[in-house]
């Protein structure tokens, strides 16, 4: 349970700092955490099933594909909460990659 808090304020932490030099839109700062808890939740509900399906282009592209999956999960988010608006395809594979690299320090900082 500890992990999965850690994971919501992680997450939160990489959207606010993504804010600072990206054009995404947030109505207050309290959407910076309902966004890490709706991307959290869309993680843990979604997007194990489109990396299953999507295991063939993942083999195909080293593992890549990936990088688009967390793409459509950021763009989910911004269109599930309303308020916290990321404008585009691009900035929002930008903000996958900045929560990505986050989310990674935040694995091997709790295994270390």
């Amino acid at each position: 349970m500890k992990r999965q808090i850690y994971r919501v304020l992680i997450n939160t932490l990489a959207f606010f700092v993504a804010a600072q030099f990206l054009p995404i839109e947030v109505s207050t700062p309290l959407h910076f955490l309902g966004a890490g808890l709706v991307l959290w939740l869309i993680n843990l509900l979604i997007r194990p099933l489109l990396i299953l399906l999507t295991i063939p282009l993942n083999l195909l592209t080293l593992g890549v594909f990936t990088l688009i999956i967390n793409t459509w999960m950021i763009m989910l988010t911004s269109g599930l909460l309303p308020g916290f608006y990321i404008h585009g395809f691009w900035v929002a594979f930008i903000v996958s990659i900045i929560v990505s690299l986050a989310n990674w320090g935040l694995k091997h900082s709790i295994r270390s």
